[in-house]
């Protein structure tokens, strides 16, 4: 028997030193929805600072009244407990105040990226069952638009703008300076487009306040997978409360007395577990539309220093070059969270001599887990590791052919993970779900697909990636649904997506496609072949899905089962 499965044997667990005076057990939940916990918040502090958002301020007070005007606007528009509302949004105070209207409604809400091309948003809206879709007035004209009369489902598409929350003055200036474009709303055959600003304004501010029970499911995220397609993830109240629980367990937070400055995108389960947390903590949050505009970013926390700031490592890396980050004050800094990628040992050890040394905290964790799995402990941090498992989660490392046997320390396997925070399947996908929840030494473990290692202390270091999954400025890509893309062109008889490490962003990977022509493609040259290949997926897929590298062969290596052969491509 494996080390590792004797001490479990004897319920000790090995990372439970790591945590130091944190319990590895799981905390308490409260069981109450996040527009219960609001409404608290207001009772007890309406003129709470909450959103921090392009030199504009709204308290908690106001938060919960925009809420409820968007509740009954959208109640005007037909909509009915159970139903899905989109959010197709960069982080704005319309995301926030969406997110706490679908929890009065009773409805689930489901992230949906604004880097989606139509027709992957259109998949998602159909997929989901989205009956209301939120969305940015560039982004809806550039992805929503395209889709009119091919999305009857949905009742209504309510374009906001990334300005709506700024004063008259701000607005007039942002449009003369070019700082947003001037966009008119189109009048569509078949989408009903509302304008959120005069509609919200015009709607009842009376207070709106569904009941929702623990195992409702709330959150609708979408992740790849298998299949080629993205797969959308129920997540429960449950769910979401424990991690924000499990998470909130690991550092003292302070209600009322945390500011949060974090760039993670709200529509990412990252972001999304950040946003709901600090709503939990009646924190102040710094809201920031454009991630890469790291000076924006660094003097608003200038004005308002952070007890929590989160990033994906490429973000850490354009702060440390941006000068106004030196100047902000992170003496009550209590965590620096990274994840989405790993963060080089270099890297860490130059945002430390900013934020602090054993500040920088690597996690871990995926969307179907809402999303925490594991995190170095602040203070105990063990760089080029994504720490230990966070309370009440059961992590194993387990043959990663069988999934049926547990691997020793230090050896690599397949991470399984059991808690409250895994969640319920996938949205209309029985047989997927049946084979990523199994069972294990009598309890349902998620496999998640990606190959680890736990040493004799439960720090837990990730060797390899989900199958064919890349990692491009913390989105993921998973290549066979770029593959199966590829197969609408005439041109190709099979492709095969690997990522090469990309040497000026570590941690990413540069997306290269090796195309196998077919027929009608070898009648054409090769660079003809690459400007097809190179213009359908600019037109069909998100930026950061489409190939850097394109590679023209004349057979692209198989294994002797007929599977494509990336070992061999890789090298």
């Amino acid at each position: 028997m494996s080390s590792t499965a004797s001490a479990k044997k004897k319920n000790a667990r090995p990372w439970e030193a790591a945590l130091g005076d944190i319990s590895a057990d799981m905390p308490p939940v409260s069981e109450e929805s996040i527009a219960e916990t609001v409404e608290k918040h207001v009772q007890e502090a309406p003129d709470a600072p909450c959103v921090e958002y392009l030199g504009i301020s709204l308290t908690y007070g106001e938060l919960d009244q925009w809420a409820n005007r968007f509740a009954n606007m959208l109640r005007d528009l037909g909509a009915e407990r159970g139903d899905v509302i989109g959010l197709h949004l960069p982080n704005t105070p319309q995301y926030l105040i969406g997110l706490l209207a679908a929890s009065k409604l009773g409805c689930a809400a489901s992230g949906v990226s604004p880097l989606l091309k139509p027709d992957e948003l259109a998949y998602q809206v159909q997929n989901a069952g989205i009956r209301f879709l939120v969305s940015l007035d560039q982004l809806f004209v550039e992805a929503g638009v395209p889709n009119d009369g091919k999305l009857p489902e949905l009742k209504a598409a309510i374009v906001a703008s990334p300005i709506d929350f700024l004063p008259g003055w701000k607005k007039k200036l942002a449009v003369w300076l070019g700082k947003v474009p001037k966009i008119k709303l189109p009048e569509l055959k078949q989408i009903k487009v509302v304008d959120y600003w005069p509609a919200i304004n015009a709607a009842s501010d009376a207070r709106v306040l569904e009941h929702v029970d623990m195992d409702d499911v709330v959150l609708i995220q979408y992740t790849g997978g298998t299949t080629g397609k993205p797969k959308g993830a129920e997540l429960t109240l449950r769910n979401v409360l424990s991690n924000a629980a499990q998470s909130e367990a690991l550092v003292n937070y302070e209600v009322g007395k945390d500011t949060f400055a974090s760039v993670f995108p709200y529509f990412h389960a990252a972001g999304l577990g950040v946003a709901l947390m600090s709503l939990r903590q009646r924190a102040r949050v710094i809201v920031v539309p454009d991630p890469r505009d790291v000076k924006s970013f660094s003097r608003a926390m200038q004005q308002f220093p952070p007890t929590l700031i989160g990033n994906v490592p490429t973000l850490f890396q354009m702060l440390l070059e941006e000068p106004e980050f030196a100047k902000v004050d992170f003496s009550q800094l209590k965590i620096a969270m990274s994840g989405a990628a790993p963060a080089p040992v270099e890297l860490i050890k130059q945002v430390e001599k900013y934020v602090g040394k054993g500040k920088y905290c690597e996690a871990y964790g995926l969307t179907e887990t809402s999303p925490m799995l594991t995190t170095n402990p602040p203070g105990r941090a063990k760089p080029g590791t994504v720490g230990v498992p966070i309370p009440g989660t059961d992590i194993r490392i387990v043959d990663a052919e069988t999934g049926d046997k547990e691997m020793p320390f230090n050896e690599p396997g397949e991470l399984i993970a059991n808690g409250p925070q895994v969640f319920r399947g996938y949205l209309g996908l029985p047989e997927e779900s049946k084979k990523a929840l199994r069972k294990f030494d009598g309890k349902t473990f998620f496999y998640t697909g990606d190959i680890a290692m736990m040493d004799e202390e439960g720090y837990i270091t990730i060797c390899d990636r989900a199958k064919d999954m890349l990692i491009v400025g913390g989105y993921k890509v998973f290549s066979v649904e770029v593959e199966n893309k590829l197969k609408e062109l005439q041109e190709v008889e099979l492709s095969a997506v690997i990522g090469k490490p990309d040497a000026k962003r570590p941690g990413n990977d540069i997306v290269t496609l090796y195309v196998e022509p077919s027929e009608a493609g070898r009648r054409q040259s090769e660079d003809a072949v690459k400007q097809t290949v190179l213009a359908f997926c600019k037109e069909h897929m998100a930026a950061y899905k489409v190939p850097k590298e394109i590679h023209i062969v004349d057979e692209i290596p198989l294994t002797p089962v007929g599977k494509i052969d990336k070992k061999a491509l890789r090298g």
